[in-house]
């Protein structure tokens, strides 16, 4: 592998930040989405908004750069794993501190960091399959310095006896890359506008993923709900389309009255625009 002068280390470390907390942002942009954080407004959350969202974005771009700089031209080893874990709770420490607190971008730290790391490792130019491979081998390796955190994603796993966001970077990102990215651009194809297009590949990630936010909140009536709701959406066309659109309606009414809010299905849908973007960076999205 042919090692790149530190400028152009540099250059790419601050490309690939900015396009990350980028999509970040744009997820959070993203309307009408159902149970989240939008343009519309707070979805099903009190202690969320929009501004805080985009906020936080920012305030990780520091992390996605420094961990894009650890990881440059590095194999998976346990050494740039430990690193990677502890510039990832270093940035979850400022990503609270800006926002006082309430955790907004947890689970796509993780996501994405770890996806921003594999560019890296990859020398900044790969595609999507092998990014989330490399990705994979990453989160695979053991960080026996992180501390033991039982969160909300890890008891309902283990409640309902499903994977997480843990076990999605695992697998490679199945839910990315098999489903998300291939409905991103099959609907782009068929003329939907970008919005309608990132819109179908965030029902296509909701059709499957056993999303540990809603499994907290509403319990598996929650997650088929939304499983459902979300296969209802592409069943009618997609959200381009009127029938998609009024399918989308009820899966956010369905979603507000449950007090459901899919983030995980949202950390997901930010990195498959980040896979999006790295694999065609000078097309227009």
């Amino acid at each position: 592998m042919k090692l790149l002068p530190r400028i152009q280390v540099e250059g790419g470390a601050e490309w690939l930040a900015r396009t990350a907390t980028q999509c970040l942002i744009d997820e959070a942009r993203l309307s009408p989405k159902p149970g989240l954080v939008d343009s519309r407004g707070n979805g099903a959350h009190r202690d969320l908004s929009l501004a805080l969202m985009e906020r936080s974005a920012h305030s990780l771009t520091p992390t996605f750069q420094a961990l894009a700089q650890q990881s440059w031209q590095r194999p998976a080893d346990i050494a740039l794993r430990q690193t990677i874990g502890r510039l990832g709770r270093e940035g979850e420490q400022s990503m609270m501190e800006a926002t006082q607190g309430v955790n907004t971008h947890r689970g796509a730290i993780w996501a994405l960091g770890l996806l921003v790391s594999a560019v890296a490792m990859l020398g900044g130019d790969a595609k999507a399959q092998a990014i989330v491979s490399t990705a994979a081998a990453l989160a695979k390796l053991p960080d026996d310095v992180a501390p033991k955190v039982f969160s909300k994603g890890l008891r309902a796993t283990r409640r309902y006896r499903v994977p997480g966001a843990r076990e999605e970077a695992q697998q490679g990102f199945p839910h990315v890359v098999q489903r998300a990215l291939p409905q991103l651009r099959l609907s782009r194809l068929n003329g939907s506008d970008e919005a309608h297009a990132r819109l179908d590949a965030l029902m296509a990630i909701m059709t499957s993923l056993p999303d540990t936010c809603v499994l907290s909140r509403a319990g598996m009536e929650g997650l088929e709900v939304m499983q459902d709701g979300a296969r209802a959406v592409l069943n009618a066309g997609g959200t381009a389309l009127p029938a998609g659109q009024r399918a989308l309606a009820v899966l956010d009414r369905q979603m507000l009255a449950l007090n459901a809010s899919p983030g995980g299905a949202a950390d997901l849908l930010a990195a498959t625009l980040f896979l999006d973007r790295v694999e065609t960076p000078y097309s227009k999205h």
